[in-house]
């Protein structure tokens, strides 16, 4: 694995909370263009180590290199250049309910760039038609859209400054299996058209099976990283009964 195309490097992290020992000792790299599944049982520290990544809360021990950079030496002011360049989904969308979807979108526009409202006017009709929204979504609030729409406006706002690099949260989470499936397209879709770099936490075995090129498993406070059918091959008991137990052999058939 070529360094250059390392956009994101986890290593040596351990995340510590009192005597409670959730990573010891994380090594994960991600490769420029690809999709990363994160996976894990519950207590596993997945959404910790996502908040690690994105520069949330800082490791106990540990770095994490964002294009060569480590975030963890870095100050508050020097956080927020990184932040700019990815998106963030987070797994019940994170909208804010008082503001239209509209407002919702161009909320980093605003924060990030000195553009009139016309041209965020314009910005924001291109990321709902990125994302398959109609155009009608823009005035509404949250509150009166549906949990797959939602998901979709929380992807265009993650998308408003054009990163190159896309976290999403259990994006299929709470989804119908048709709404989950239309979801997974939508991501591989625009990961290939606009060549971004996704890293994403789930569950869901068919997002695993469909869009991820490698997966990334937390198991006993480390964490194994494979192609999929490699995982499917790893004979640690965790793993094996995650992705050949009932449920697997479910998603399968």
């Amino acid at each position: 694995m070529s360094a250059d195309n390392v956009i994101v490097s986890v290593r040596g992290v351990v995340n510590r909370f009192g005597d409670q020992v959730i990573h010891d000792g994380v090594d994960v790299d991600v490769v420029r263009g690809e999709v990363l599944g994160i996976v894990g049982g519950s207590g596993s520290g997945k959404s910790v180590l996502l908040r690690t990544i994105l520069g949330l809360q800082k490791p106990t021990t540990g770095q994490v290199l964002i294009e060569g950079a480590d975030i963890t030496a870095m100050s508050e002011r020097q956080l927020l250049n990184v932040k700019r360049h990815y998106g963030v989904t987070f797994q019940h969308g994170a909208l804010f309910s008082s503001m239209t979807i509209a407002d919702n979108i161009q909320l980093p526009m605003r924060e990030f760039c000195n553009l009139k409202q016309s041209t965020l006017d314009e910005l924001t009709k291109l990321r709902l038609n990125m994302v398959g929204l109609p155009l009608s979504a823009a005035t509404k609030l949250p509150s009166q859209l549906s949990g797959g729409m939602i998901k979709r406006a929380a992807l265009a706002r993650a998308l408003a400054l054009d990163p190159q690099l896309l976290f999403l949260d259990e994006p299929t989470a709470g989804l119908d299996p048709i709404s989950a499936s239309e979801f997974d397209h939508l991501v591989s879709y625009l990961q290939d058209s606009l060549k971004l770099t996704v890293v994403m936490i789930t569950h869901d075995l068919d997002s695993l099976l469909t869009i991820c090129d490698r997966v990334a498993v937390l198991v006993d406070k480390k964490i194994i990283i494979d192609t999929l059918s490699g995982i499917m091959n790893n004979t640690n008991p965790w793993i094996h009964e995650y992705f050949h137990g009932a449920r697997a052999r479910g998603v399968a058939a």
